[in-house]
């Protein structure tokens, strides 16, 4: 066989890496016609991306989790064209996504109008992150973000305001994961924080872990918790995450 060398095999090894990072926006088969929703508040669960085990950990450790903390439907999609679709009609939308290409403007159009119109938003670890050429996200959305962390290693995080979001959790407890360097946009939408991490061994410095945002229509809490399994099977994690959800679906 002839081997494909020079311009040509860098064009092609290109696309196919940006088709490996690059937001699926295809449906699966099962949403190609809407997703069939059961009875209860609609909870849309979106994930997918780099760097973490999205099925894993943000589907099929955290949906239990979600039902078992309400009367929720509750669905997971990594499909930008999903996540478009049907967001005008669920109650919560829970994003953990990093996938490049995901900002589309069909989705920043629908995201924005999700929130305007005074719904329920949860964003965990990932979906935190400075991920896009969207600065309106974090600004808006998120105040604020990460675009560093510790290594993955111990830390404590410590409750600081009692709240309906960390109800139930001790004033503190530990956590093996990544100790994200959250900060503030002093630029953006006003923040409540809720819960913030011992100091970081790389910054010197307190972030925020638990925090909400005090966005003029919509119920918004950030979680930066969250990289893996010692995280997402944690009974803190399970008790925050449940009171998220319920919390932004005005519960």
């Amino acid at each position: 066989m002839k081997q494909i060398r020079g311009p040509l095999f860098a064009a092609i090894a290109l696309s196919l890496t940006l088709s490996l990072f690059a937001a699926d926006p295809e449906p699966n088969p099962t949403e190609r016609d809407g997703i069939q929703w059961s009875e209860g508040t609609k909870v849309l669960v979106v994930g997918g991306g780099t760097s973490h085990d999205f099925q894993k950990w943000f589907n099929k450790a955290d949906l239990p989790i979600i039902e078992k903390a309400g009367k929720f439907a509750v669905h997971y999609t990594e499909s930008v064209a999903t996540t478009t679709k049907e967001l005008p009609g669920v109650d919560v939308l829970v994003s953990s996504t990093n996938q490049r290409g995901f900002d589309t403007p069909e989705f920043r159009k629908a995201l924005f109008a999700f929130a305007d119109s005074g719904k329920g938003i949860v964003l965990l670890h990932p979906g935190l992150w400075y991920n896009w050429p969207w600065p309106e996200y974090n600004k808006v959305l998120a105040g604020g973000g990460a675009r560093s962390h510790d290594a993955l290693g111990p830390f404590e995080v410590k409750v600081l305001k009692q709240h309906p979001v960390t109800k139930g959790l001790p004033e503190s407890f530990k956590v093996i994961d990544e100790l994200y360097h959250v900060k503030r946009d002093p630029t953006s939408t006003p923040i409540e924080v809720l819960a913030q991490t011992s100091a970081s061994g790389v910054t010197k410095m307190e972030h925020p872990s638990i925090w909400i945002v005090q966005h003029p229509k919509a119920r918004i809490v950030c979680i930066a918790l969250g990289h893996d399994g010692r995280v997402h099977g944690l009974p803190e994690y399970k008790t925050l995450l449940g009171n998220a959800v319920n919390w932004a679906a005005g519960k």
